[in-house]
């Protein structure tokens, strides 16, 4: 339906067009054609007039033509001397218009019916003489309806044909887009990775061609990320809630009382999880935020045992909580982790300031360094919790962060300035 309404549209401005540009021309055309053919009358008209006047002398003091006797001139050419007609018939409804040519004195044109008159003075010592001549225009208007049809009748046809070349030119071309919409839609059903894959762009649906596949990349590349962040909180909210589970079965076997440090332990892993994951959610939408980096280090390390190293004043282009979701669960894996000491330090490096997460625990493995940060991935006694959400937000919000494997637990956390 819209691939038809925009052709339609299409044709439609096509016949407008067509219709406009025929119009301009027959009228262009018909006028300059009744200018030629009123030029020819009147140029027919002016040689009858030279030639009769040609004819005209004055012999024995009167007025007279040197040749005569050709009637058919009668009817169209007439000689006046002195006011009075002196050769040829004159039809009694020009007679009026004839006379007044003639009186006029000097060169003078009328149209009467479908005649145009033309009057000539003779130059002739002592008497007023002028021819007069008619000429038929019937012809000439004839030569100009015809001509005007025929213009029309063409007219027409060149809009048809422009019409029939427009709806013909448009489908072919938008047949492209309709195969491309099929394809798209049997992909969908069957074949959701494929791509159009037209190769270089030669015209504009080529580039749409282009496009739509870097869309389908994007919205790929989207619900994979989707499908990792729901493999990320699964895997964030399994780890407390399983242990939840086994401290409580443990307590109704041994009946013993759950004991509230073990469930409060998990309820805040599980509140630092969500919140994380929350944070990594709202930070593809915001920007533009900046905090005090001391402060939100301050915030996320909440009271725990952790040493901190981060001098005052230094701003970061992050909001707060960018920078607790980040090192909240970094802190948690060192302090779950560590011998008997956790520090976070600061370092100000032109690419921004590097916080490093510090721990005196085993480490992470030279081998896993690369893929701790992948959701389920351990590395050593179990540092890989929570570190897949740390990346995620991380990227949200342009961080950078990395594991440095140097027998001890080191993540070093890079914020922007600007």
């Amino acid at each position: 339906m819209g691939v038809t309404g925009f052709r339609g549209r299409v044709v439609a401005l096509a016949i407008l067009i067509a219709t406009a540009v025929v119009a301009v021309l027959v009228v262009v055309s018909h006028v300059l054609l009744s200018r030629v053919t009123d030029a020819d009358a009147h140029a027919l008209a002016q040689a009858r007039a030279e030639a009769v006047a040609a004819n005209v002398a004055v012999r024995g003091g009167h007025v007279v033509l040197i040749e005569s006797g050709n009637e058919a001139l009668d009817t169209v050419a007439w000689v006046y001397a002195d006011g009075h007609l002196i050769d040829g018939i004159v039809p009694g409804g020009l007679v009026d218009r004839v006379e007044a040519l003639a009186g006029a004195g000097r060169s003078g044109t009328a149209t009467v019916g479908g005649d145009l008159l033309y009057a000539e003075p003779i130059r002739l010592d002592g008497h007023r003489v002028a021819a007069v001549v008619r000429v038929d225009l019937t012809p000439y208007e004839t030569s100009e309806q015809r001509s005007l049809v025929m213009s029309l009748l063409l007219g027409g046809l060149s809009i048809l044909l422009a019409g029939v070349v427009a709806h013909l030119v448009v489908g072919r071309a938008l047949r492209v887009v309709h195969d491309m919409a099929a394809l798209a839609d049997d992909w969908g059903e069957h074949e959701p990775g494929r791509r159009f894959d037209l190769g270089v762009p030669r015209d504009e649906f080529g580039e749409l061609g282009r496009t739509l596949d870097r869309l389908l990349d994007r919205v790929d590349s989207a619900l994979a990320d989707e499908r990792r962040l729901t493999d990320e909180i699964a895997h964030e909210l399994r780890t407390p809630l399983t242990a939840l589970r086994g401290e409580a079965q443990l307590a109704q076997l041994s009946a013993h009382r759950l004991a509230p440090e073990t469930v409060l332990t998990e309820v805040d892993r599980l509140n630092t999880a969500i919140t994380t994951i929350l944070s990594a959610a709202r930070t593809r939408s915001e920007g533009g935020t900046r905090c005090d980096l001391r402060a939100a280090a301050l915030q996320a390390i909440a009271g725990r045992a952790v040493e901190l190293a981060v001098p005052v004043d230094v701003d970061v282009a992050v909001a707060a909580e960018v920078v607790v979701g980040v090192l909240s669960p970094l802190l948690e894996n060192g302090l779950r982790h560590a011998r008997s000491r956790v520090s976070v330090t600061a370092r100000v490096q032109p690419q921004g300031v590097v916080i490093d997460v510090l721990d005196d625990g085993p480490g992470f493995d030279p081998a896993d360094v690369d893929r701790v940060f992948d959701a389920g991935v351990t590395s050593g006694d179990g540092h890989g919790l929570g570190l897949a959400v740390v990346r995620r937000l991380a990227t949200a919000a342009g961080v950078g962060v990395r594991a440095i494997a140097e027998g001890r637990g080191h993540v070093e956390v890079t914020f922007p300035t600007s």
